[in-house]
């Protein structure tokens, strides 16, 4: 029997109360009112008398019980969209998580992803308590009963609130990405680009070094380096999500300066031979005057010997021998680098100009000395004044300096300035006698005047500093 057949004894009921006790035994209903009164089940009775008294008037049972139901279907619809936003979100950020791991691997972003692992436990507890939640309660069933629809109505909204809250936590960890997932876009648009430059740079060394070959230089150093390259270009091609974002940045950069390098010097080629032709032909005629120049060492060195002291000369008395062996060394040098050209090694030609222009200049600066010593000692031994004079100069003017702005010098300025003047002193003494040593003069007074240099340099950088 349900709550509506229940609703004529409760009108009933309260008919008799209205009446008196004296009244149901002979009223035309009566008998049929305790009849319907011994046969209602005593749980119905129970269900029926609160709903009869409550509040002192007359409700509808069943209009609570689809306010109960309607209160339990709207907690399910917002659990329902809750849920669904947090899944739209978890399927977002993990979008974002997968391109910062592809692309960085560095503490801060595996941190990234493991944070995002946790949270991921998180959002899949409070998805399993709002399935359970929707299974455990049928909010369909007809029969539904208030407190089940209330309990449905709490569990389903527990179930929301642990949703949004996993929620708002999931949007505060995404915008904290935000730095490193604008670094990795960065590295993801550098991507494709970067392969492509690899792809047209190793296109154009290629195209070069066939133009070059077509010319009859063959480039074989260069067609090693860019056979080398082939490899490089197949990993490229097999993409980043087999070798990784930042190792195929990297390989990608790799093979561009590479290619680059070969193709630069593949169009250089046919100038960078007539260079080594140009250079070749410069370096013959160098050592075929040095060896007309190093012919007149020995004449400087008589000359040297007949009017100074053995001190000024002794040490070039080997100049001629050391000038020809050298050149001799360095016009062998120069044969094989032609044999080099002509065999088209051009490492070795330009290795073997190198060696040959370094003998020829240390024969040129030999030579060169005879010369320059006997020029300078016969201006010495002329008029020593002037030397006297510029090294005294550079002494006085350092002198004004260490004074400037003070009433005494700087022992640190004053001591090595003193030396100095010390050491001019017993320069021009050494020139007293029959046959004075010129060169360990001039040795000397320059010796001096470097020395004061070094001085002024040192005060000027301290007052510069502030210092002094």
């Amino acid at each position: 029997m349900t709550a509506r057949d229940a609703q004529p004894y409760t009108r009933s009921a309260r008919r008799r109360r209205r009446t008196g006790p004296g009244v149901g035994a002979g009223s035309r209903g009566g008998g049929r009112d305790l009849f319907v009164l011994v046969a209602l089940p005593l749980v119905l009775l129970g269900a029926a008398v609160p709903a009869s008294f409550a509040g002192g008037g007359t409700r509808r049972w069943w209009g609570r019980g689809e306010n109960h139901r309607a209160d339990a279907q709207a907690a399910k619809d917002a659990a329902a969209a809750a849920f669904y936003e947090l899944d739209t979100a978890q399927r977002d950020l993990r979008i974002s998580i997968e391109t910062i791991t592809a692309v960085d691997n560095s503490p801060r972003a595996r941190k990234a992803a493991e944070d995002f692992r946790t949270l991921g436990q998180r959002i899949d507890q409070a998805s399993h308590d709002y399935i359970t939640a929707v299974d455990t309660h049928d909010l369909d069933r007809v029969d539904l009963e208030a407190s089940v629809a209330a309990r449905a109505r709490t569990d389903l909204t527990r179930a929301k609130d642990e949703l949004e809250r996993v929620k708002r936590d999931l949007d505060r960890f995404g915008e904290s990405l935000g730095p490193l997932l604008d670094q990795a876009e960065t590295q993801l648009a550098r991507l494709a680009p970067a392969v492509e430059r690899a792809r047209q740079a190793l296109l154009a060394a290629t195209n070069a070094l066939d133009a070059v070959r077509g010319k009859g230089l063959r480039a074989d150093d260069l067609a090693s380096r860019l056979a080398a390259l082939s490899p490089e270009l197949t990993k490229l091609n097999q993409g980043a999500g087999r070798h990784g974002v930042q190792e195929t940045l990297r390989r990608a950069d790799q093979v561009l300066r590479e290619a680059e390098a070969v193709r630069s010097e593949a169009e250089r080629l046919p100038e960078r031979a007539a260079e080594i032709d140009r250079r070749l032909v410069s370096l013959r005629t160098r050592a075929q005057a040095l060896t007309t120049r190093a012919d007149g060492v020995e004449p400087i060195l008589s000359e040297l010997r007949r009017r100074y002291a053995a001190a000024c000369w002794q040490d070039l008395q080997h100049v001629p021998e050391q000038a020809a062996r050298s050149v001799a060394e360095g016009e062998q040098k120069l044969k094989e680098a032609q044999r080099a050209r002509e065999e088209q090694r051009w490492p070795d030609a330009t290795a073997l100009i190198g060696t040959a222009r370094a003998l020829l200049n240390t024969t040129d600066e030999a030579v060169s000395a005879a010369g320059e010593r006997l020029r300078r000692l016969d201006e010495v031994s002329f008029d020593p004044s002037k030397e006297i004079e510029r090294t005294r100069f550079a002494i006085r003017d350092a002198q004004r300096l260490a004074m400037a702005g003070r009433s005494t010098p700087d022992p640190r300025h004053a001591r090595p300035l003193d030396e100095a003047v010390l050491r001019l002193e017993r320069a021009v003494a050494g020139l007293e006698g029959r046959h004075p040593d010129y060169w360990h003069f001039l040795t000397e007074t320059e010796g001096v005047r470097q020395s004061v240099a070094k001085v002024v340099g040192e005060i000027r950088e301290e007052r510069g500093a502030g210092r002094a």
